[in-house]
């Protein structure tokens, strides 16, 4: 399995409203069009975000605001929130062949591989912040000013 786009959408999400918090209203329609897409997209993502604690979402004038310090939300709180197939990073086939030795043996020669792989994924993940992001994208912006 891939992780999905509404991972790098969400980390837009973010780091868009933390930006433009005191010179615009972050809202879906705004956000879409700074990240490419359909405003439906975002609100789905918004609403995950929002279950997960990340944002707050404020109707009329308000907008969306995220809802903790930057340094707190790891990039593994992102993924929590909006990946919905992330019980195995990789999808086993489904029928080795028992007959053939290959197949009956694979699961028990791969599935450890596997797992550690998706542990140090996800240590990964926790290790990333969107202080870190907001900070870099500061730094481009300043620069291609």
């Amino acid at each position: 399995m891939q992780v999905s786009t509404k991972f790098t959408i969400a980390i837009h999400i973010l780091a868009a409203a933390v930006y433009f918090r005191k010179e615009y209203k972050v809202t879906s329609d705004f956000l879409a069009g700074s990240i490419g897409c359909n405003p439906v997209i975002v609100r789905n993502l918004m609403k995950q975000l929002k279950e997960a604690g990340l944002i707050s979402v404020r109707r009329g004038p308000g907008g969306i605001e995220v809802t903790r310090p930057l340094e707190q939300i790891t990039f593994y709180d992102v993924y929590e929130a909006v990946e919905t197939s992330k019980d195995k990073l990789f999808n086993f086939h489904d029928s080795p062949n028992p007959l053939c030795p290959v197949g009956r043996n694979i699961h028990q020669a791969l599935d450890g591989k596997l797992q550690e792989i998706q542990e140090q994924f996800e240590e990964e993940l926790r290790r990333h912040n969107l202080a870190e992001v907001v900070g870099d994208l500061e730094n481009a912006i300043r620069k291609d000013s």
